[in-house]
Order: structure tokens, then C-alpha cells, then sequence
């Protein structure tokens, strides 16, 4: 059972991805939510009959899974689709993630949910919180750069997570990401020195 959890989160195009893979370099178990997400809702994913009998084929994409760009665009239309998905996905998402977080091998667990902060459940399964932060600007930019989207597409979807200064108020380290791969690489190695000594001072510390 892994002794730590440590909770990432940031918002849309903040960088958190390449944080979470920054720690796994160090050696830290990954669970992360996204991925979990995407495990439930690919080709007969466990979460796909559910998803089917909620909202019709027009959920399915041509290989029989979620079809996303379909979903986010219904969602813009109608919020209460959110809410009906989410419903679906997220009591899977905590079970699988639980189950995960109590298998790791590893002195701490990085817990990746991108509604950490909105989610008072995952918080209190976290020892810490670590928020990844850029200017909103520069999420934007890189979001556009990635997926291609509108700038009120972005917005959007930023609209709907927590605010900037949410996320800092409840994080207990901030990793900053405006600059260079090797600055983040510095700050994921000066966290990961201190998660080990954390880790070493709870060892018996569950998710």
C-alpha cells in the first residue's frame, strides 16, 4: 500500500500531464483520473452500456466509444449533460482510483484529478495537494496550440473547473509552469525530495 497520496491537479492546459509524468520518472505510482475516464469509456469499456442507455448512439463514435468532441458539444448545449455523465463516470472513476491508490508500490502515490479541488471527496483522500499554475493567457494558448479549439471553447471549459485562485488557496505547493522543461523538472525533483521525507515520517498513510 503506498504510504503517501498526493494529489495534482491544475487547470486545463496548465501542464499537469507533464508534471504527473515528471514524478513518474522519479519513481512515483501514477493514478490518474483522465486515464481512468478513457479506460471506462473506450470500445466496450465497462461504463460504455451505461453511457449508451443515458444518451443514445449519438454518444458512440465509428469504433463503439465515447465519442467526445459529440459529448463536449452537447454539453455546451445542454449542462445538464454534465451532470448526467458525470454521474455515470465518477462513482467508477473514485472506486478504481481507490483500489489503485491502495496497491502502489511506491513511497507516495501521485493522484491526478482534474477536479481535485472542486471534489471535497479527493481532497480529504490526499495527505497533500499540489497545484500546477501558468497565466491563464498561456493555458489558453497552449489548449488552442493542442486541441485546436476556440478561444470561447476554452473559456468555456475553464469556466466550468475552479478558479485560479481556488486551486492556490487549497494547494499545499504550487509547481509554476511559465518557463523551460528543465525549470519544471527542478521543481518536480525539489517536491519529490520532500514527498519522500513526508512519506517516510506517515508511513502508514492510506488514500
Amino acid at each position: 500500500m503506498s504510504a503517501y497520496i498526493v494529489g495534482l491537479t491544475g487547470g486545463i492546459g496548465s501542464g499537469k500531464s507533464t508534471v504527473a509524468d515528471l514524478f513518474v520518472e522519479k519513481g512515483a505510482v501514477l493514478v490518474d483520473a483522465d486515464a481512468i475516464a478513457h479506460e471506462l469509456t473506450r470500445p466496450h469499456g465497462v461504463a460504455m452500456p451505461s453511457v449508451i442507455a443515458e444518451f443514445g448512439p449519438v454518444a458512440l463514435d465509428a469504433y463503439g466509444a465515447l465519442d467526445r468532441t459529440a459529448m463536449r458539444q452537447l454539453v455546451f448545449a445542454e449542462p445538464g449533460a454534465r451532470i448526467r455523465l458525470e454521474n455515470i463516470l465518477h462513482p467508477l472513476i473514485r472506486q478504481i482510483s481507490t483500489e489503485r491508490c491502495q496497491t502502489a508500490q511506491s513511497p507516495y502515490a501521485i493522484l491526478a484529478v482534474p477536479l481535485l479541488i472542486e471534489s471535497e471527496g479527493y481532497r480529504q483522500r490526499c495527505d497533500r495537494v499540489v497545484a500546477v499554475d501558468c497565466p491563464e493567457q498561456l493555458q489558453i494558448e497552449r489548449v488552442i496550440a493542442r486541441n485546436g479549439l476556440s478561444v470561447g471553447e476554452v473559456r468555456a471549459i475553464m469556466a466550468a473547473q475552479a478558479t485560479r485562485a481556488q486551486r492556490l488557496a487549497v494547494a499545499n505547493d504550487v509547481i509554476i509552469n511559465d518557463a523551460d522543461l528543465a525549470n519544471l523538472a527542478w521543481q518536480v525533483n525539489t517536491l519529490h525530495e520532500k514527498y519522500l521525507q513526508l512519506s517516510a515520517e506517515k508511513p502508514n498513510a492510506s488514500c
